[in-house]
């Protein structure tokens, strides 16, 4: 493995946490993954987002920046290898699509403060899937407070999120996540663990799922 640090991303109900629980069990890897029902807002969120936005945002960025700083930080010499179900930096993106200008602004410039301190992941893993896929997955996990996400707010994440992806200089294979089924199709997950063997330029490496 060439890899200590892996970090998958994608759109809410891409897949990650799925495949997060499925590389750590394969490499008997450290999990780290969102804890978003910690979140007392996100509910508040969905119901009246002009009005939760900030704090639901800030709340994110502070447990995300806890929990990758202490997990991050200990020493297992029985698991070398850390694999994470969100990017830091997910903390930016979301904030740029639910915030207005100027509390943009300020959450940037808290952001910018503390995102000096974590490590990048070593490679990152972005699930790319259409709205009308994400949509299905939502509906099928059936968390209550998410049945109302617009089609609208799921378009512009992932239109950041792409932009993002772009833009970086992380280390990224790229998924086509259309067709997804890493649970109950073996060669999916092959796939990316066949894709892991390989050692990558920074940027963009593109997958296709059979």
């Amino acid at each position: 493995m060439n890899y200590q640090f892996i970090t998958i991303e994608g759109n809410i109900g891409a897949g990650k946490t799925t495949l997060a629980n499925l590389l750590s069990k394969h490499y008997n890897a450290r999990l780290i993954l969102e804890e978003f029902a910690e979140n007392p807002f996100l509910p508040k969120f969905y119901e009246n987002p002009d009005q939760f936005a900030f704090p639901v945002e800030l709340f994110f960025m502070a447990e995300r920046f806890k929990q990758l700083k202490e997990l991050l930080q200990q020493k297992d010499m029985f698991q070398t290898l850390t694999v994470s179900d969100y990017l830091f930096t997910k903390c930016l993106l979301f904030a740029k699509v639910t915030l207005p200008e100027d509390e943009f602004r300020l959450y940037q410039r808290l952001f910018d403060i503390i995102h000096q301190q974590l490590i990048q992941p070593d490679i990152l893993i972005y699930l790319h899937a259409p709205v009308s896929k994400l949509q299905a997955n939502i509906r099928k996990r059936n968390r209550v407070y998410e049945q109302n996400i617009s089609d609208d707010y799921l378009f512009n994440l992932q239109e950041t999120y792409t932009n993002y992806i772009k833009q970086h200089n992380i280390k990224t294979l790229f998924v086509d996540a259309s067709n997804a089924d890493f649970l109950g199709n073996e060669k999916h997950l092959q796939v990316i663990l066949h894709a892991l063997e390989k050692e990558y330029e920074n940027g963009q490496h593109y997958l296709t799922l059979p």
